[in-house]
């Protein structure tokens, strides 16, 4: 595959980089569009995604700095190859930092949380979708072996180099899986989003779409470096996923418990 999309001198402009910025981009304007769907002040969600972003980016980043310290001590220029990196730990690690910055702002703001994570679901789903096709061009969270006829073969010692990805292999294009599958996600969302019936289901819908999509697109990932739960049973994403799931069955029926004759958020509003 192209782990390098185009050079600028000896400057390399990395395809993940690329299509992850894409993929923000897009799921930025589609929160636009989402937040009047949801009732949320377009402003408020816009200032929270960046927000979220910037802490998000600037801590994994300083994560990788941090751990890989005693090496850029005495290579220093590799702190430019740090944008090119793909870990699940910095996946994590960016999400609960969004997560923290997040929270904050919203209360301070008094966005509905409910209903500001219903906004936020479809275009964090897409955003993720073209993560995993700038993953799939980098060789990032490779699959497995296969003898499919559609596997892929990765020849970039770049894609080694920094992704540990093995060269000359047929492997499952399992980040072609995953982005499919977010991408299903996020327009499923986006279509069921105005007829939710109540705050908040959106949001529990997308962490057991997440969760499930998530557990099952492990089975095909090469499980180097990802941990191990249970002698092996499970990796690491899978553990998430499993939390992901259970987190989006315990919102929904949360809010079903709360209301239990409930009626869509278009009538209520309407009649208040």
């Amino acid at each position: 595959m192209h782990p390098v999309l185009f050079h600028f001198g000896p400057v390399l402009i990395p395809s993940y980089g690329v299509m992850t910025a894409l993929g923000l981009l897009l799921a930025l304007g589609l929160a636009l569009r989402t937040a009047r769907m949801a009732r949320v002040s377009a402003n408020d969600l816009w200032n929270l995604c960046i927000l979220a972003l910037f802490v998000a980016l600037a801590g994994s980043r300083l994560l990788l700095i941090v751990v890989n310290w005693t090496v850029l001590r005495s290579h220093p220029s590799w702190l430019l190859g740090l944008a090119m990196i793909h870990h699940p730990l910095l996946a994590a690690t960016a999400s609960l930092l969004a997560l923290v910055a997040a929270l904050p702002y919203a209360r301070r703001r008094r966005m509905p949380l409910a209903a500001t994570a219903d906004a936020l679901a479809a275009p964090l789903a897409l955003g993720l979708a073209f993560e995993q096709f700038g993953a799939l061009l980098a060789g990032s969270g490779f699959g497995t072996e296969t003898s499919a006829r559609w596997a892929v073969v990765y020849s970039s010692p770049l894609a080694a180099r920094w992704s540990g990805t093995p060269l000359g292999i047929p492997l499952h294009p399992v980040q072609l899986y995953a982005a499919l599958a977010w991408l299903t996600l996020s327009l499923a969302l986006l279509v069921w989003l105005p007829s939710r019936r109540q705050h908040g289901d959106a949001a529990g819908l997308a962490l057991l779409g997440a969760g499930t999509l998530v557990y099952f697109t492990e089975f095909l990932r090469d499980r180097e470096g990802r941990g191990s739960v249970l002698d092996g049973a499970l990796d690491g994403p899978q553990l998430a996923a499993v939390a992901l799931v259970v987190a989006g069955a315990m919102l929904l029926r949360e809010r079903r418990a709360a209301n239990p004759h409930p009626q869509s958020v278009a009538t209520e509003s309407s009649h208040a």
